[in-house]
């Protein structure tokens, strides 16, 4: 397997993985914080997590523009930066007593800096070599998902022993009748240590990534303006969006929302933090695995089958995970991340080719898309689980991630691009010359 050489591939590879180590933690610090330190509900779990997606998402595509003018070298290091000094900053919020809603603010305006890195990472993973876009995009999306894996687990570890235990010890042995009558309290100070995690990883990419004169110079004319110039524009294909736009909506159901309340249906069956929180790495690792499995079989077969395909697949573990527990909820939680996470970044490849020229905003667009159709789905489960129950969600999630896999292969397989061709030896010169 060729890896890419560029650093810079490497830099906002890195950039990812603690971009999204800080937004993955989220639900397990949520779930921490309802049964140690404040009363939230699903709902509420629900709304923190997808004010912030909203955000981030609806943002990509200014990031995404002005990447694509500018090398993007401040706004990707700044804006990871940005998303961890938020999360930290909502965790000294609730350590000095603050409410919901004040945690909530800094909570949200974190996503900003995420919305900011990623069309600036996507583009220049894709740059990198360009006739293997898919498996080096995939790779890119590959430290990402591994951030999102470490996160959750990163924060089970740091907060599992950070609460009381006084139910364990002194109220069980006395036996059901006085179950759960003593309240447990805890800290979530221990999460401020990770924020070092993210600092060489911000000065690599300050270092590594393109200024405005070496963006501007290794692109003098953007494509569009290129197009302009031989008197003819490039057409927007408005149908073929609208149909993606659908399909990523339904597909964002299944991941990532149900990843969000994954820890919350485990811990009503007992389990501990570190538990429920590695449980969820398992989800996001298996996503990144397979994403790079599914990147280079995209390289040789129809990027929209292998969606379509994983996708389906992916629909029974998602039903048949919230009736499972111990070492089978582990393998299911696997099955439902690889399959329906794994198709990541061939949705960016799907979009950058209806874009052509315009990498930095379709990969914003797109990217903003399945986060905001992402934070949309949190709040659907979140709604339907104090309603249903979570079990009942996932069941509808997956009914409805069978019935709309049809929708990938309505769209244009992407052109693919292929190798640079070696020169031809020069002849060598005859004897009678």
């Amino acid at each position: 397997m060729n890896l890419p050489s560029k650093p810079v591939f490497w830099a906002v590879s890195l950039g990812h993985m603690a971009n999204d180590i800080f937004m993955s933690m989220r639900s397990v610090v949520l779930t921490f914080i309802s049964a140690y330190v404040l009363p939230i509900t699903n709902a509420q779990i629900g709304l923190a997590i997808s004010l912030g997606e909203l955000l981030g998402a609806l943002s990509q595509p200014f990031f995404g523009l002005l990447a694509d003018r500018t090398g993007g070298r401040w706004v990707g290091a700044l804006g990871v930066a940005w998303t961890v000094s938020g999360i930290l900053i909502a965790m000294l919020v609730v350590m000095a007593g603050g409410g919901f809603w004040l945690m909530l603010i800094p909570l949200s305006l974190a996503a900003l800096g995420s919305g900011a890195f990623h069309p600036v990472g996507s583009m220049h993973a894709a740059d990198a070599e360009k006739f293997r876009a898919a498996s080096n995009t995939a790779l890119f999306f590959m430290f990402g998902q591994l951030g999102l894996g470490l996160g959750p687990a990163l924060a089970g570890l740091a907060l599992n022993n950070a609460h009381t235990n006084y139910n364990a010890l002194f109220a069980t042995p006395l036996g059901p009748a006085f179950k759960g009558i003593f309240i447990e309290n805890g800290t979530v100070a221990p999460v401020l240590l990770l924020g070092l995690l993210a600092v060489p990883a911000v000065a690599l990419m300050a270092i590594f990534i393109p200024d405005r004169a070496a963006h501007t110079a290794a692109r003098p004319i953007p494509a569009p303006a290129a197009a302009a110039a031989g008197g003819r524009r490039l057409p927007l294909p408005l149908g073929m969006l609208g149909i993606l736009v659908a399909a990523v909506i339904f597909r964002s159901f299944a991941n990532p929302a149900t990843v969000s309340f994954i820890p919350r249906m485990f811990q009503a069956k007992g389990w501990t933090p570190a538990e429920y929180g590695l449980l969820a790495s398992s989800f996001w690792i298996a996503s990144g695995l397979a994403g790079v499995v599914f990147g280079y079989v995209a390289n040789r077969i129809d990027v929209r089958y292998v969606i379509a395909g994983a996708l389906l697949a992916a629909a029974p573990a998602i039903f048949l995970l919230p009736g499972l527990d111990g070492g089978l909820a582990f393998v299911l939680a696997i099955a439902a991340g690889g399959l329906s996470g794994g198709s990541h970044s061939l949705i960016v490849v799907l979009a950058q080719g209806l874009l052509p020229g315009r990498k930095g905003f379709a990969s914003g667009a797109i990217l903003g898309l399945i986060f905001a159709t992402g934070a949309v789905g949190n709040l659907v489960i979140g709604w339907l689980a104090d309603r249903v129950g979570v079990a009942a969600a996932f069941h509808i999630v997956a009914a409805v991630l069978v019935l709309t896999c049809g929708l990938w292969l309505l769209l244009p397989s992407p052109k693919r691009e292929r190798p640079p061709a070696a020169p031809l030896p020069e002849p060598a010169p005859s004897r009678a010359a």
